[in-house]
Protein backbone atom coordinates (compact mmCIF):
# COMPACT_ATOMS: atom_id res chain seq x y z
CA UNK A 1 0.00 0.00 0.00
CA UNK A 2 1.37 3.43 -0.96
CA UNK A 3 2.13 6.14 1.58
CA UNK A 4 -0.70 8.22 0.12
CA UNK A 5 -3.22 5.40 0.61
CA UNK A 6 -1.98 4.82 4.16
CA UNK A 7 -2.31 8.53 4.95
CA UNK A 8 -5.80 8.60 3.46
CA UNK A 9 -6.89 5.58 5.52
CA UNK A 10 -5.42 7.19 8.62
CA UNK A 11 -7.35 10.40 7.96
CA UNK A 12 -10.60 8.45 7.60
CA UNK A 13 -10.00 6.68 10.90
CA UNK A 14 -9.22 9.96 12.65
CA UNK A 15 -12.38 11.50 11.21
CA UNK A 16 -14.43 8.56 12.49
CA UNK A 17 -12.91 8.93 15.96
CA UNK A 18 -13.65 12.66 16.01
CA UNK A 19 -17.20 11.96 14.83
CA UNK A 20 -17.73 9.44 17.63
CA UNK A 21 -16.43 11.99 20.14
CA UNK A 22 -19.11 14.38 18.88
CA UNK A 23 -22.00 11.98 18.24
CA UNK A 24 -21.98 10.04 21.51
CA UNK A 25 -21.76 13.05 23.88
CA UNK A 26 -24.06 14.90 21.46
CA UNK A 27 -26.80 12.27 21.79
CA UNK A 28 -26.46 12.43 25.59
CA UNK A 29 -26.69 16.23 25.42
CA UNK A 30 -29.79 16.03 23.18
CA UNK A 31 -31.51 13.76 25.72
CA UNK A 32 -30.61 16.08 28.62
CA UNK A 33 -31.72 19.17 26.69
CA UNK A 34 -34.91 17.39 25.67
CA UNK A 35 -35.81 16.70 29.31
CA UNK A 36 -34.78 20.25 30.25
CA UNK A 37 -36.97 21.68 27.48
CA UNK A 38 -39.96 20.01 29.15
CA UNK A 39 -39.44 22.29 32.17
CA UNK A 40 -39.67 25.57 30.21
CA UNK A 41 -43.08 27.22 29.91
CA UNK A 42 -45.82 29.10 31.74
CA UNK A 43 -46.59 26.11 33.94
CA UNK A 44 -43.65 25.67 36.32
CA UNK A 45 -42.04 22.23 36.25
CA UNK A 46 -38.67 21.28 37.76
CA UNK A 47 -36.14 19.06 36.04
CA UNK A 48 -36.85 16.20 38.47
CA UNK A 49 -40.59 16.58 37.85
CA UNK A 50 -40.02 16.63 34.09
CA UNK A 51 -37.91 13.47 34.30
CA UNK A 52 -40.40 11.64 36.51
CA UNK A 53 -43.28 12.88 34.33
CA UNK A 54 -41.54 11.64 31.20
CA UNK A 55 -41.02 8.22 32.81
CA UNK A 56 -44.69 8.17 33.90
CA UNK A 57 -45.86 8.99 30.38
CA UNK A 58 -43.77 6.16 28.97
CA UNK A 59 -44.91 3.67 31.63
CA UNK A 60 -48.62 4.57 31.29
CA UNK A 61 -48.42 4.64 27.46
CA UNK A 62 -49.44 8.30 27.35
CA UNK A 63 -52.10 8.34 30.06
CA UNK A 64 -50.56 10.24 33.01
CA UNK A 65 -52.59 11.27 36.07
CA UNK A 66 -51.07 14.49 37.41
CA UNK A 67 -51.41 17.93 35.81
CA UNK A 68 -47.68 18.46 35.22
CA UNK A 69 -47.34 15.22 33.28
CA UNK A 70 -50.38 16.10 31.17
CA UNK A 71 -48.83 19.48 30.29
CA UNK A 72 -45.63 17.68 29.32
CA UNK A 73 -47.51 15.07 27.32
CA UNK A 74 -49.86 17.35 25.40
CA UNK A 75 -47.78 20.49 24.88
CA UNK A 76 -44.08 20.12 25.48
CA UNK A 77 -43.16 16.64 24.30
CA UNK A 78 -44.47 17.02 20.73
CA UNK A 79 -42.87 20.44 20.47
CA UNK A 80 -39.41 19.21 21.48
CA UNK A 81 -39.69 16.14 19.23
CA UNK A 82 -40.51 18.47 16.33
CA UNK A 83 -37.47 20.62 17.18
CA UNK A 84 -35.21 17.54 17.04
CA UNK A 85 -36.69 16.41 13.72
CA UNK A 86 -36.45 19.85 12.14
CA UNK A 87 -32.94 20.51 13.45
CA UNK A 88 -31.56 17.29 12.02
CA UNK A 89 -33.58 17.63 8.79
CA UNK A 90 -32.47 21.18 7.98
CA UNK A 91 -28.85 20.36 8.80
CA UNK A 92 -28.82 17.37 6.44
CA UNK A 93 -30.65 19.28 3.71
CA UNK A 94 -27.94 21.94 3.92
CA UNK A 95 -25.16 19.34 3.85
CA UNK A 96 -26.56 17.71 0.71
CA UNK A 97 -27.04 21.03 -1.07
CA UNK A 98 -23.49 22.09 -0.26
CA UNK A 99 -22.16 18.79 -1.60
CA UNK A 100 -24.20 18.91 -4.82
CA UNK A 101 -23.50 22.57 -5.58
CA UNK A 102 -19.91 22.55 -4.23
CA UNK A 103 -20.49 25.71 -2.25
CA UNK A 104 -20.51 26.06 1.58
CA UNK A 105 -22.61 29.23 1.23
CA UNK A 106 -25.81 27.43 0.20
CA UNK A 107 -28.56 26.03 2.38
CA UNK A 108 -32.36 25.67 2.12
CA UNK A 109 -32.84 29.24 3.37
CA UNK A 110 -30.36 30.87 0.99
CA UNK A 111 -31.48 28.93 -2.10
CA UNK A 112 -35.12 29.96 -1.70
CA UNK A 113 -36.41 26.52 -0.68
CA UNK A 114 -37.66 27.67 2.72
CA UNK A 115 -39.30 30.75 1.17
CA UNK A 116 -40.99 28.54 -1.42
CA UNK A 117 -42.32 26.21 1.27
CA UNK A 118 -43.64 29.17 3.25
CA UNK A 119 -45.30 30.62 0.16
CA UNK A 120 -46.98 27.28 -0.56
CA UNK A 121 -48.38 27.10 2.96
CA UNK A 122 -49.55 30.74 2.96
CA UNK A 123 -51.18 30.28 -0.44
CA UNK A 124 -53.13 27.28 0.85
CA UNK A 125 -54.17 28.67 4.22
CA UNK A 126 -54.76 32.35 3.35
CA UNK A 127 -55.08 32.30 -0.42
CA UNK A 128 -58.49 30.66 -0.39
CA UNK A 129 -57.40 27.23 -1.63
CA UNK A 130 -58.49 25.57 1.60
CA UNK A 131 -60.14 26.80 4.75
CA UNK A 132 -57.83 27.23 7.74
CA UNK A 133 -60.58 25.76 9.90
CA UNK A 134 -60.86 22.59 7.85
CA UNK A 135 -59.80 19.40 9.60
CA UNK A 136 -57.98 18.22 6.48
CA UNK A 137 -55.74 21.31 6.58
CA UNK A 138 -53.21 19.27 8.56
CA UNK A 139 -52.71 17.00 5.55
CA UNK A 140 -52.76 19.74 2.91
CA UNK A 141 -50.19 21.99 4.60
CA UNK A 142 -47.22 19.64 3.94
CA UNK A 143 -48.37 19.20 0.33
CA UNK A 144 -48.43 22.97 -0.13
CA UNK A 145 -45.01 23.24 1.49
CA UNK A 146 -43.56 20.52 -0.76
CA UNK A 147 -45.04 22.07 -3.90
CA UNK A 148 -43.74 25.52 -2.95
CA UNK A 149 -40.29 24.27 -1.95
CA UNK A 150 -39.74 22.13 -5.04
CA UNK A 151 -41.23 24.76 -7.35
CA UNK A 152 -39.14 27.54 -5.81
CA UNK A 153 -35.94 25.52 -6.02
CA UNK A 154 -36.63 24.39 -9.60
CA UNK A 155 -36.85 28.05 -10.59
CA UNK A 156 -33.64 28.75 -8.66
CA UNK A 157 -31.92 25.90 -10.52
CA UNK A 158 -33.20 27.24 -13.84
CA UNK A 159 -31.87 30.73 -13.09
CA UNK A 160 -28.55 29.38 -11.82
CA UNK A 161 -28.05 27.04 -14.80
CA UNK A 162 -28.96 29.84 -17.20
CA UNK A 163 -26.29 31.98 -15.54
CA UNK A 164 -23.64 29.33 -16.14
CA UNK A 165 -24.30 26.88 -13.34
CA UNK A 166 -21.44 28.18 -11.20
CA UNK A 167 -21.58 27.67 -7.44
CA UNK A 168 -22.27 31.32 -6.61
CA UNK A 169 -25.04 31.43 -9.22
CA UNK A 170 -27.17 29.28 -6.92
CA UNK A 171 -26.71 31.75 -4.06
CA UNK A 172 -27.63 34.74 -6.21
CA UNK A 173 -30.46 32.90 -7.96
CA UNK A 174 -31.85 31.72 -4.62
CA UNK A 175 -31.69 35.23 -3.21
CA UNK A 176 -33.63 36.60 -6.18
CA UNK A 177 -36.30 33.87 -6.06
CA UNK A 178 -36.62 34.16 -2.27
CA UNK A 179 -37.18 37.90 -2.62
CA UNK A 180 -39.89 37.32 -5.23
CA UNK A 181 -41.62 34.67 -3.13
CA UNK A 182 -41.48 36.91 -0.05
CA UNK A 183 -43.09 39.71 -2.05
CA UNK A 184 -45.86 37.36 -3.21
CA UNK A 185 -46.39 36.20 0.37
CA UNK A 186 -46.66 39.81 1.52
CA UNK A 187 -49.32 40.49 -1.13
CA UNK A 188 -51.39 37.53 0.08
CA UNK A 189 -51.06 38.74 3.67
CA UNK A 190 -52.12 42.26 2.70
CA UNK A 191 -55.46 40.86 1.48
CA UNK A 192 -55.93 38.96 4.73
CA UNK A 193 -55.16 41.66 7.28
CA UNK A 194 -57.63 40.22 9.79
CA UNK A 195 -55.68 36.96 9.94
CA UNK A 196 -52.14 38.32 9.84
CA UNK A 197 -51.62 38.03 13.59
CA UNK A 198 -52.29 34.29 13.61
CA UNK A 199 -49.78 33.62 10.83
CA UNK A 200 -47.04 36.14 11.68
CA UNK A 201 -45.49 34.08 14.47
CA UNK A 202 -45.44 31.04 12.19
CA UNK A 203 -43.72 33.01 9.42
CA UNK A 204 -40.87 34.01 11.72
CA UNK A 205 -40.50 30.43 12.95
CA UNK A 206 -42.35 28.96 15.90
CA UNK A 207 -42.98 25.55 17.43
CA UNK A 208 -45.69 26.82 19.79
CA UNK A 209 -48.57 25.24 17.85
CA UNK A 210 -47.05 21.79 17.29
CA UNK A 211 -49.34 18.90 18.25
CA UNK A 212 -49.04 15.12 18.18
CA UNK A 213 -51.05 15.13 14.95
CA UNK A 214 -48.39 17.33 13.37
CA UNK A 215 -45.70 14.94 14.58
CA UNK A 216 -47.50 12.03 12.92
CA UNK A 217 -47.43 13.90 9.61
CA UNK A 218 -43.80 15.02 9.97
CA UNK A 219 -41.97 12.06 11.41
CA UNK A 220 -42.39 9.42 8.69
CA UNK A 221 -41.22 11.48 5.66
CA UNK A 222 -38.43 13.23 7.58
CA UNK A 223 -37.01 10.03 9.07
CA UNK A 224 -37.42 8.17 5.77
CA UNK A 225 -35.55 10.85 3.81
CA UNK A 226 -32.80 11.03 6.45
CA UNK A 227 -32.29 7.27 6.15
CA UNK A 228 -32.20 7.48 2.34
CA UNK A 229 -29.55 10.22 2.52
CA UNK A 230 -27.51 8.21 5.03
CA UNK A 231 -27.33 5.37 2.51
CA UNK A 232 -26.25 7.83 -0.20
CA UNK A 233 -23.11 8.90 1.70
CA UNK A 234 -20.66 7.13 -0.62
CA UNK A 235 -22.25 8.58 -3.76
CA UNK A 236 -22.24 12.03 -2.17
CA UNK A 237 -18.49 11.58 -1.63
CA UNK A 238 -18.08 10.72 -5.30
CA UNK A 239 -19.99 13.87 -6.29
CA UNK A 240 -17.46 15.93 -4.34
CA UNK A 241 -14.95 15.02 -7.06
CA UNK A 242 -17.06 16.91 -9.60
CA UNK A 243 -19.75 15.91 -12.09
CA UNK A 244 -17.28 14.97 -14.82
CA UNK A 245 -15.24 12.71 -12.54
CA UNK A 246 -18.45 11.13 -11.19
CA UNK A 247 -19.49 10.30 -14.75
CA UNK A 248 -16.13 8.62 -15.37
CA UNK A 249 -16.87 6.46 -12.32
CA UNK A 250 -20.18 5.30 -13.78
CA UNK A 251 -22.66 7.74 -12.22
CA UNK A 252 -25.30 9.70 -14.09
CA UNK A 253 -24.14 12.74 -12.15
CA UNK A 254 -26.54 15.28 -13.68
CA UNK A 255 -29.67 13.28 -12.83
CA UNK A 256 -28.28 12.29 -9.44
CA UNK A 257 -27.57 15.93 -8.59
CA UNK A 258 -31.08 16.99 -9.60
CA UNK A 259 -32.73 14.15 -7.68
CA UNK A 260 -30.76 14.77 -4.49
CA UNK A 261 -31.45 18.51 -4.59
CA UNK A 262 -35.18 17.89 -5.04
CA UNK A 263 -35.08 15.35 -2.20
CA UNK A 264 -33.43 17.98 -0.01
CA UNK A 265 -36.14 20.47 -0.98
CA UNK A 266 -38.85 17.97 0.02
CA UNK A 267 -37.07 17.32 3.33
CA UNK A 268 -36.97 21.06 3.98
CA UNK A 269 -40.66 21.40 3.13
CA UNK A 270 -41.71 18.86 5.75
CA UNK A 271 -39.41 20.57 8.25
CA UNK A 272 -40.93 24.04 7.83
CA UNK A 273 -44.54 23.07 7.06
CA UNK A 274 -45.75 23.37 10.66
CA UNK A 275 -43.09 25.60 12.22
CA UNK A 276 -42.40 28.25 9.57
CA UNK A 277 -39.14 29.52 8.12
CA UNK A 278 -36.05 28.77 10.20
CA UNK A 279 -32.92 30.08 8.56
CA UNK A 280 -29.24 29.22 8.57
CA UNK A 281 -29.34 25.89 10.45
CA UNK A 282 -28.55 24.19 7.15
CA UNK A 283 -25.68 26.64 6.61
CA UNK A 284 -24.01 26.76 10.02
CA UNK A 285 -24.25 23.16 11.24
CA UNK A 286 -22.80 21.26 8.23
CA UNK A 287 -19.99 23.79 7.91
CA UNK A 288 -19.01 23.55 11.58
CA UNK A 289 -19.17 19.74 11.47
CA UNK A 290 -17.11 19.69 8.29
CA UNK A 291 -14.42 21.74 10.01
CA UNK A 292 -14.15 19.06 12.73
CA UNK A 293 -14.80 15.71 11.00
CA UNK A 294 -13.96 16.58 7.39
CA UNK A 295 -16.02 16.21 4.23
CA UNK A 296 -16.60 12.44 4.27
CA UNK A 297 -20.40 12.17 4.29
CA UNK A 298 -20.27 8.80 6.05
CA UNK A 299 -19.33 10.73 9.20
CA UNK A 300 -20.53 14.22 8.27
CA UNK A 301 -24.20 13.27 7.90
CA UNK A 302 -24.70 11.56 11.30
CA UNK A 303 -22.63 14.25 13.00
CA UNK A 304 -24.72 17.02 11.40
CA UNK A 305 -27.94 15.28 12.44
CA UNK A 306 -26.91 15.26 16.10
CA UNK A 307 -25.45 18.77 16.13
CA UNK A 308 -28.44 20.18 14.21
CA UNK A 309 -30.85 18.74 16.77
CA UNK A 310 -28.72 20.06 19.63
CA UNK A 311 -28.41 23.58 18.19
CA UNK A 312 -32.11 23.97 17.45
CA UNK A 313 -33.10 22.54 20.85
CA UNK A 314 -30.87 25.15 22.52
CA UNK A 315 -32.38 27.89 20.34
CA UNK A 316 -35.93 26.77 21.20
CA UNK A 317 -35.14 26.81 24.92
CA UNK A 318 -33.85 30.39 24.54
CA UNK A 319 -37.07 31.32 22.72
CA UNK A 320 -39.27 29.91 25.48
CA UNK A 321 -37.18 31.56 28.20
CA UNK A 322 -37.80 35.15 27.01
CA UNK A 323 -39.18 37.43 29.72
CA UNK A 324 -41.32 39.33 27.20
CA UNK A 325 -43.07 36.22 25.88
CA UNK A 326 -41.97 33.61 23.38
CA UNK A 327 -39.43 34.77 20.83
CA UNK A 328 -39.55 33.69 17.16
CA UNK A 329 -36.96 30.96 16.68
CA UNK A 330 -36.29 32.02 13.09
CA UNK A 331 -35.07 35.38 14.39
CA UNK A 332 -32.78 33.69 16.92
CA UNK A 333 -31.13 31.48 14.30
CA UNK A 334 -30.80 34.42 11.92
CA UNK A 335 -29.08 36.56 14.58
CA UNK A 336 -26.35 33.94 14.67
CA UNK A 337 -26.58 32.91 11.02
CA UNK A 338 -26.21 36.31 9.32
CA UNK A 339 -22.78 37.11 10.84
CA UNK A 340 -21.68 33.55 10.10
CA UNK A 341 -22.83 33.90 6.47
CA UNK A 342 -20.89 37.18 6.18
CA UNK A 343 -17.82 35.41 7.60
CA UNK A 344 -18.13 32.65 5.01
CA UNK A 345 -18.61 35.18 2.21
CA UNK A 346 -15.43 37.02 3.22
CA UNK A 347 -13.44 33.82 3.74
CA UNK A 348 -14.71 31.69 0.84
CA UNK A 349 -16.33 34.15 -1.58
CA UNK A 350 -13.37 34.53 -3.94
CA UNK A 351 -13.35 30.77 -4.58
CA UNK A 352 -16.98 30.81 -5.71
CA UNK A 353 -17.15 33.75 -8.09
CA UNK A 354 -19.69 33.63 -10.90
Amino acid sequence: MSKKAVASASNVEQAKKRAILIIVPGIVAVVILYIFSLTIGAYQITFDEALSGFVEIISTLGHPDDMGSKVIMQLRMPRSIAVILVGSGLAIAGAVMQAMIHNPLVDPYVTGVSSGASFGVILLTLGGVISAANVTTMWFIPLGAVAGAVGGFMVTMLVAESAGGKAMSYVLGGTIIAAGLSAATTLILSFNADRIHSITMWMFGSFSSITWNNILVMIVPIVAILIIILFQARKLNVMLLGETQAQYLGMNSRNYKRNMLILSAILTAFCVAFCGTIGFIGLIVPHLCRMVVGGDHRVLIPTSMVVGSLVLLAADIICKSGSAGELPIGAITSVVGVPFFVYLMVKEGKRYAM
